[in-house]
């Protein structure tokens, strides 16, 4: 069900029957207080404190924000300045593991009869969208709770390669998938309630039919496997809503959250266990035996690709994410976030950025762009370093899939310079 723009690419998820393995516990987690778009979170311990699994040490600094939750026991070895997920500097606190997971004492099932108690519930389980974008989840929510919801799209699809950690949460996590839209369903009260799969996954299919069944107000929604399928693609091809220039989501009654994310927000409030690890997919040409793995929030990835039994002798690149919207990372003590949906290894050509050409003016990247828009007029004005030519070409309006460069046979460097488009625009905003 396409309407407009998108790639196919190839999906090489052979990791897709692998059920997620645990990871032993590491010897120590870094944990950014920024794992979250937004105002990062702040530290509420100190250098030598105690923590256990579950225990709050960083607070969430405002209605976009996250609390962080400690991932492992121990003792809090630092509080510093250090390369964040993102490789800019972050306050990140350190725990060095005990090895005994020993769970805080304050961890109980919140009491959710409404509304409010349930964007609490929300808040207070730290989970962000897990999608990728990192968005503080109760905040969306309570955007989509104070107006009109016409419709909730949980979002199972994975339309980038190797990544299977979603559908893995689909059938490994059916029930608490299950139990999360119903949550949605009982406190947003939306007309309609979609769960988007995408056609190849009949395993999922056929476990989602079988909750759907019966139940009024959720339907289930195949799509094509076609790239990308992020919120405002979905929200398109679904819904057929579009958000205007500078708007919410909830500006058109609807919203759309990630399976994962639904999952975290029904284990909070039947267990009280907020999100302190991840199913994360490890894979790519270096790694030796990819498989997807269950491990605490701010593991060093390193420890993720010994468990999978090391990376080959050529890796050039590692990436945190999908291959084409993720993050490459400096070295592999890099930890992995709350939103790191795969750990990625890449060797030889697969890992080289192709040189660049002149422009041909085919048009390729107009026609695949999922917002209209024309970017080599978005990077014509870069290059001039004009901000009111961006805003005139709508960079902002950018969702950064990378569909232009990655059909472009002069390997234009366009989804680099959509980034920094809209970086342009933001400084001037900032102004």
């Amino acid at each position: 069900m396409r309407k407009f723009g998108g790639v196919s690419i190839p999906r090489l998820n052979s990791t897709i029957g692998f059920a997620p393995e645990t990871l032993p516990v590491p010897q120590e987690v870094r944990l950014p207080m920024s794992m979250h778009s937004g105002i990062p979170a702040n530290p509420v311990v100190n250098v030598g404190d105690t923590v256990k699994v579950g225990q709050v040490i960083g607070e969430a600094a405002g209605d976009v924000s996250s609390p962080v939750h400690a991932s492992v026991s121990g003792t809090i070895k630092s509080i510093e300045h250090i390369d964040g997920l993102t490789g800019e500097k972050a306050v990140t606190v350190t725990i060095a593991s005990d090895g005994n997971q020993t769970l805080w004492e304050g961890i109980a099932p919140p009491t959710v009869t409404n509304l409010a108690e349930f964007l609490e519930a929300v808040k207070n389980s730290g989970v962000v969208g897990l999608g990728g974008a990192g968005y503080p989840t109760a905040h969306k929510l309570t955007l989509a709770g104070r107006g009109k919801l016409d419709y909730i799209l949980v979002n199972c699809l994975e339309s980038q390669p190797y990544i299977t950690s979603y559908t893995r949460t689909m059938l490994d996590d059916a029930e608490y998938v299950w139990e999360g839209v119903k949550l949605l369903k009982q406190y947003l009260a939306p007309k309609h309630v979609f769960i988007c799969i995408e056609n190849n996954k009949p395993e999922a299919i056929k476990i989602m039919q079988g909750f759907c069944a019966g139940t009024d107000g959720v339907e289930l929604r195949t799509l094509a496997p076609r790239y990308p399928q992020g919120q405002n693609v979905l929200a398109y091809n679904v819904a057929g809503r579009i958000v205007p220039e500078g708007g919410e989501f909830s500006d058109v009654g609807c919203v759309v959250i990630n399976c994962a994310t639904v999952a975290v927000i029904a284990k909070y409030i039947k267990k009280g266990t907020p999100l302190v690890s991840k199913c994360v997919t490890v894979a790519g040409p270096a790694v030796k035996q990819p498989k997807n793995v269950i491990a605490p929030v701010g593991t060093p990835v390193r420890e993720l690709f010994d468990y999978c039994g090391g990376l080959k002798d050529d890796v050039k690149k590692i990436v945190l994410g999908g291959p084409i919207t993720g993050l490459a990372v400096p070295n592999t003590d890099v930890p992995i976030g709350k939103y790191t949906s795969a750990a990625l290894a890449f060797s030889g050509k697969s890992a080289e950025t192709p040189a660049a050409s002149a422009c041909i003016k085919c048009g390729r990247c107009v026609k695949t762009c999922p917002m209209r828009l024309i970017p080599p007029n978005i990077e014509y004005a870069f290059d001039l370093k004009r901000p009111e030519l961006l805003r005139k070409f709508k960079a902002n309006m950018c969702v950064e899939c990378s569909c232009c460069g990655y059909v472009c046979p002069s390997k234009r460097p366009l989804a680099q310079v959509m980034t920094l488009a809209k970086n342009i625009l933001r400084k001037e905003e900032a102004k």
